[in-house]
């Protein structure tokens, strides 16, 4: 992500207080590089002699989801990571290797959404895509059978 100023930025235009604890959140995960957990700003925090509880990364980050700057993952084996996007609508392919995470456009999904809505007679009124599987960079690197 590189700098925490969208993050910042976000929770000052929903006028949501700027404390110090959320700045530190939002430093941490602009330093990290595609899906960390909560534990993992933990440990960077730790390892940066940063005091900060475990219930303040998890409220910074139920912010910061809201807001629609951090996105959460469920991930197929059950766990749960957080990555940090851009707030317009879009979808991730997650690395199962490496942890990459790629954003994707909508890519027709809003159109099947519709076909869904006038099957069912929902009105759906958010959806979330996550896909799974391998990056370029991994596929590469698996031998070939």
């Amino acid at each position: 992500m590189g700098s925490p100023a969208p993050l910042l930025d976000a929770l000052d235009t929903a006028g949501l207080r700027l404390t110090e604890a959320r700045r530190t959140v939002a430093t941490l995960i602009a330093d990290r590089d595609g899906p960390f957990t909560a534990a993992d700003l933990l440990a960077d925090a730790r390892g940066r002699g940063i005091d900060i509880g475990r219930a303040t990364v998890f409220r910074a980050l139920d912010a910061f989801s809201e807001l629609h700057v951090v996105e959460r993952l469920d991930l197929p084996n059950g766990d749960h990571a957080y990555v940090g996007c851009d707030p317009a609508h879009h979808h991730h392919v997650v690395c199962e290797n490496c942890g990459r995470t790629t954003e994707i456009d909508d890519a027709g999904i809003r159109d099947i959404v519709r076909a869904i809505e006038r099957r069912t007679g929902y009105r759906v009124d958010s959806h979330r895509l996550e896909l799974f599987g391998r990056c370029p960079a991994c596929a590469a690197a698996e031998p070939v059978s």
